[in-house]
């Protein structure tokens, strides 16, 4: 009787916890036996988690895809679209050079490559990142099904709006389909829901699988960096984006950090922005109050540009590998990190391994080896999972703010504690049926 009382959030924690606890116990001891690697680690464990993932992506085109298209319909202003898109790219755009500029000066402070060797063999070949135009002449897709079958979010989002656009402009077959893409979004959230019913058994397999496959001697020559990455990107996550959401809605941040427990567990386990929207955008319309006209367009577009995350990561990289090489970098160098990585956030938004792309681009821009990436790459996994939890922190918090500053956020949801996706009773409710504080005119 007392498990029926847990939380989905305990459930993720106590699934969490135990893959740990097992995984470090499996790679102290028995990991290497033929028997456990190949049935157990590599078997069971990898099945299992790689169905969790893979059914969570197989939502993420339908959801967007849906929801942008009602979201961007019950815009009864279509001026209304720019704004958003201009608020949310500032937005994002501006988290990002603070998030880079906090790690360059934690790493300058503490200095994480000082009087280390980390001499290796390995080296790291970058793929070529787009250039910001070719990015821009990408976001048209030439063959929507063709994008939503590579998962390109970008060409979705953009096919979405104009859909979207159509379908308010159009009249009363505009209305006939909108009714058919509400009850088809009704479908998908209970998929959402029925996914999370079983969560806390994916993220014990993925936990379990990475433990026991890790090896803790890489992380202990890289303790230094490892923690200063990891403190950096917890400080980003529980001081900047509650100071900012308090100073620019007047909203309590301990309510918004309580309510994404849940999106950021998945976060952590996925170690994906993209496979982690379905949970996100439940999370912003059902317990942050946000309108799905506000939060429908904001989260595919943090989830594919934001990369506060990545650019702590780089920002400690960069002062570390320049250490470790005994090369000075000079003001302007920094000044150009910072640049080069607020940028490129939205220039290689579409391109595979895009974390270690931009820290390719940057240390390209200041002279440093790029080489230097194979020594960071060992413990490269963890702070990956760190930095998609604060990612979609950021991007909660950013959608937010957004809809304060639009009239789309019901605050009575926002501060009701019991609003909560994990409990909720019509597991068939839209995510539209939000109410929105002066949004009569959105639905």
């Amino acid at each position: 009787m007392a498990s029926k009382k847990l939380s989905l959030t305990h459930k993720i924690v106590i699934g969490m916890v135990s893959g740990i606890l097992l995984g470090v116990v499996l790679q102290l001891t028995i990991a290497d036996h033929p028997w456990v690697d190949a049935f157990l680690v590599n078997g069971l464990f990898t099945v299992v988690g790689e169905i969790f993932i893979s059914s969570l992506m197989m939502l993420v085109v339908p959801l967007v895809f849906v929801s942008l298209v009602l979201g961007t319909s019950a815009l009864s202003d279509p001026a209304k679209l720019g704004r958003l898109g201009g608020k949310a790219i500032a937005l994002y755009l501006f988290t990002t050079a603070v998030a880079i500029s906090f790690a360059i000066g934690a790493a300058l402070l503490v200095q994480p490559g000082e009087g280390m060797d980390l001499s290796t063999d390995a080296s790291f070949d970058a793929e070529e990142a787009p250039s910001f135009g070719q990015v821009l002449i990408d976001m048209v897709p030439r063959n929507p099904i063709d994008a939503m079958a590579e998962g390109n979010m970008l060409q979705i989002i953009v096919f979405a709006l104009l859909f979207g656009i159509a379908l308010t402009l159009v009249g009363k077959p505009g209305e006939r389909l909108k009714n058919v893409f509400e009850d088809f979004n009704s479908v998908i959230m209970k998929l959402v829901m029925i996914l999370m019913s079983v969560a806390p058994y994916g993220v014990f397999a993925l936990m379990s699988r990475l433990f026991a496959d890790m090896g803790f001697a890489t992380i202990g020559s890289l303790a230094k960096y490892f923690v200063l990455v990891l403190v950096v990107l917890i400080v980003h996550a529980l001081v900047t984006y509650p100071t900012m959401l308090k100073l620019l809605t007047g909203l309590n941040p301990m309510i918004f950090l309580r309510k994404l427990r849940n999106a950021q567990l998945f976060g952590f386990s996925t170690a994906s922005s993209n496979a982690t929207i379905p949970i996100t955008l439940e999370t912003a319309t059902r317990k942050l109050g946000v309108s799905n006209s506000v939060s429908s367009f904001t989260v595919p577009l943090g989830a594919t540009i934001n990369m506060d995350g990545t650019a702590i990561m780089q920002g400690v990289a960069t002062v570390f590998i320049a250490q470790v090489y005994g090369i000075d970098l000079t003001m302007v160098d920094y000044l150009t990190v910072i640049a080069t990585a607020t940028l490129a956030s939205v220039g290689t938004a579409g391109v595979p391994g895009v974390g270690l792309i931009m820290l390719a681009m940057v240390l390209q821009q200041v002279g440093l080896p790029v080489e230097g990436i194979a020594l960071i790459i060992g413990v490269d996994r963890l702070l990956d999972m760190t930095r998609t939890a604060v990612n979609i922190t950021g991007d909660c918090m950013v959608t937010t703010i957004i809809g304060k500053s639009e009239g789309q956020l019901d605050e009575q949801v926002y501060n009701n504690p019991d609003a909560d996706i994990s409990n909720e009773t019509s597991a068939t409710a839209s995510i539209n049926d939000t109410p929105s504080k002066g949004s009569s005119g959105d639905r």
